[in-house]
């Protein structure tokens, strides 16, 4: 018994004597590693806002300047640009500050790297989309085919670009459905609102409606509309009377073109949609519906 309780006592004497030293290692490693990690990750956040600034001058700079573009189609091609950059080097900081940390925990990194890399060999031969992608993203944004707040139409999938990185493209459709599109799935991209934007509609009159007089109302609407302080802002060309489009089953197709400014064809032509209706209604110009006239053979019964 008395054996048992000298064992303890030596036990907790030993136990006793080794938080000291634990203690003095952690406060050592606390006023090396631990201020040095600190500093790495004050060091990467100062350095990510100043590369974000620099990179902002650079891509202004290097970037020439479109005299096709309007102000705000140069700022959205820059706030792409800027994004791509400060992605891929905030990425690159992420991994150097990460493998800095790892080196302050006493972390092998040399061979975890070697790792990386027979595993990076592994997967290469799985690499080659993720390559594809890259390199079509790399095009797409130098190119400027499309940029941050346009509207796209990607096979049969349309929608607002919320996102460009350089592997995919985030679209947001009209039912608020979000779509990521792999740059190397595209294979031919439309650009609904690049610089300008046209007004394009066809409207159908009456067999008997007077196309000059048709055409004198036309006008007259889409003139008064670009003068409407509502919505001059919004249109480059006031929209007019263009031709006879086709001459249909049941009506003719006359065509209205006008200009407007990138993003406000849509709001402008229901406008002049409305407008039309409201206008043909009071000038007596009938916008027919399809009819179908039906012939019925008399039979012998109804002869009789």
């Amino acid at each position: 018994m008395l054996e048992i309780i000298a064992k303890q006592f030596v036990f907790k004497e030993h136990f006793i004597d080794l938080i000291p030293t634990k203690l003095s290692n952690l406060l050592d490693w606390a006023l090396s590693s631990g201020i040095q990690i600190i500093f790495i990750i004050i060091a990467a956040l100062v350095i990510k806002v100043i590369a974000k600034k620099f990179i902002q001058r650079i891509v202004k700079a290097a970037t020439a300047s479109d005299r096709f573009l309007t102000v705000d189609a140069e700022i959205k091609r820059m706030q792409t640009l800027v994004q791509i950059f400060s992605y891929t080097f905030n990425t690159i900081l992420v991994m150097v500050a990460s493998i800095m940390i790892l080196d302050e925990f006493k972390v092998n990194t040399t061979s975890l790297l070697a790792t990386v890399g027979i595993a990076g060999v592994a997967f290469g031969f799985g690499a080659q989309y993720l390559v594809k992608d890259l390199i079509t993203g790399i095009f797409i944004i130098f190119e400027n085919q499309y940029r941050l707040g346009d509207v796209i139409s990607v096979g049969e999938i349309s929608g607002l670009v919320e996102d460009i990185s350089l592997r995919v493209t985030t679209l947001r459709d009209m039912d608020g459905t979000v779509h990521y599109i792999p740059h190397g799935e595209i294979k031919i991209v439309s650009n609904l609102t690049k610089i300008y934007a046209k007004i394009n509609l066809n409207v159908g009159v009456a067999y008997n409606s007077d196309l000059d007089h048709v055409a004198e109302v036309v006008n007259s609407i889409g003139k008064q509309l670009a003068i409407d302080p509502a919505w001059k802002d919004s249109i480059i060309e006031a929209p007019e009377f263009l031709r006879v489009n086709s001459l249909d089953d049941s009506s003719i197709s006359i065509k209205i073109v006008g200009k407007t400014k990138a993003m406000e064809q849509w709001a402008v032509t229901g406008e002049m949609r409305k407008r039309i209706k409201k206008t043909f209604e009071k000038e007596g110009i009938e916008i027919p519906f399809p009819q179908r006239v039906l012939h019925f053979q008399p039979t012998k019964k109804d002869e009789v």
